[in-house]
């Protein structure tokens, strides 16, 4: 791949620069799994829910669209409710909980993403993180990547500015705005269907799926010009 033409490089982090993906994936689970037995919600929660209607999007979407694929309407309720099942926030805040205690375990960077990341830095390309996670910069910190990214987009940053989550564009077009490089000039690394739609709708220079577990077919449904299984396939010459 010809990095040359390109200005700046945004990365999503969950499953595309961290095995992080699979700790959301086991804590969405465990979440609603609960959730739907003690409420009698049919069909059970599986993997299948998880790619349509969680995986890349910020957590009370996420909630909202898992309870609206089964009709269930639950109260907004606020930020600050307790981690239950009583509101879509409260559900929400199940699941942060479980990532919290998982993440205890401690976060490894992918080996493919951290040879990327070398590559880059020599070529002086500036990179951020674009991720729908407000736990994102603890992930950074956890797998010892902070230094490596000129800025961080989070879900923090993206509830203070008003930007809509994927698959909508905004928060990749506010990070190539901070950067002070045109979209057109940017490469987006997602693992995410709604990711890399949110990559294809924004303009950018460049949409790379990253395929994770979401599969090539999908990913290039959503709109990415180019599927790779590591991201080393994009460090050869």
């Amino acid at each position: 791949m010809d990095w040359d033409r390109y200005d700046a490089a945004l990365f999503d982090l969950d499953g595309v620069l961290t095995p992080t993906a699979l700790v959301h994936m086991r804590a969405w689970d465990a979440t609603f799994t609960a959730l739907f037995r003690s409420r009698g919600i049919e069909p059970p929660y599986g993997d299948d829910d998880y790619f349509r209607y969680v995986d890349g999007r910020p957590r009370y979407d996420a909630v909202r669209a898992v309870l609206a694929s089964r009709a269930v309407v639950l109260p907004e309720g606020s930020p600050e409710d307790p981690p239950g099942d009583g509101t879509v926030h409260a559900v929400g805040n199940a699941k942060n909980a479980h990532v919290l205690r998982l993440l205890a375990d401690g976060v490894e960077a992918y080996p493919d993403a951290v040879a990327l990341l070398d590559r880059l830095a020599v070529a002086g390309l500036p990179c951020a993180v674009v991720s729908s996670s407000r736990n994102a910069r603890a992930v950074l910190d956890a797998a010892r990547l902070t230094d490596r990214f000129r800025l961080v987009v989070d879900g923090v940053v993206a509830a203070r500015e008003g930007l809509a989550g994927k698959p909508a564009p905004e928060t990749f077009a506010y990070a190539a705005h901070a950067l002070g490089v045109p979209a057109g000039r940017c490469v987006v690394l997602e693992d995410a269907v709604s990711g890399v739609a949110a990559g294809a709708a924004g303009g950018f220079g460049l949409v790379v799926g990253v395929d994770r577990g979401a599969g090539a077919e999908a990913l290039r449904a959503a709109g990415a010009d180019v599927v790779v299984t590591r991201l080393t396939e994009l460090v050869a010459p």
